[in-house]
C-alpha cells in the first residue's frame, strides 16, 4: 500500500502542521483512513465511502510520487485555497472530529507551509 511517507518527505511540514494533516487532511486525501464506528451502520458507510473516494480523487497523497511537478504545485495551489477559505476539511468532517477545526493559527501555518512548498516547486527545473 503507498504511504504518506514520499509526500511528508518532499514536503518537509513542520511537527504542527504534520499533525494537522494527520488530524485534518489523511484521512480523506491519502491511502490510510480509519474509519469511525458508525462506518459500520448502512447507508453510513456508502456516504462515507462515497466522501474519501472523491476526497482521493481529487488529492490523494499517497500517490504523490505519481504526481509532475506541475501537478504537485497546482495541488498545492488548491489546498492552500480550500484551506484559506475554510471550505477544507469540510464541515461534515470536522462535525464529527471536533479536533480537525482549524484555528486561524493553524490555518496560517498550512498556508506558509504550502507556499514554501511551491516556492520549491518553481525553484524546480522542469523537463521541456
Amino acid at each position: 500500500m503507498e504511504s504518506v511517507n514520499a509526500f511528508l518527505a518532499e514536503t518537509k511540514p513542520s511537527d504542527d502542521v504534520k499533525a494537522i494533516l494527520t488530524e485534518t487532511c489523511f484521512d480523506c486525501h491519502s491511502n490510510h483512513t480509519t474509519y469511525p464506528w458508525y462506518n459500520k451502520i448502512t447507508p453510513i458507510n456508502y456516504w462515507l465511502a462515497e466522501h474519501v473516494n472523491d476526497g482521493k480523487k481529487h488529492f490523494n497523497v499517497s500517490l504523490w510520487d505519481n504526481y509532475s511537478i506541475k501537478k504537485k504545485d497546482h495541488k498545492f495551489e488548491e489546498l492552500i485555497e480550500e484551506v484559506e477559505e475554510k471550505e477544507m476539511p469540510l464541515p461534515s468532517y470536522t462535525y464529527t472530529h471536533s479536533d480537525a477545526n482549524l484555528t486561524d493559527v493553524q490555518i496560517q501555518q498550512v498556508v506558509d507551509w504550502g507556499n514554501k512548498v511551491r516556492l520549491g516547486y518553481a525553484l524546480t527545473p522542469r523537463p521541456e
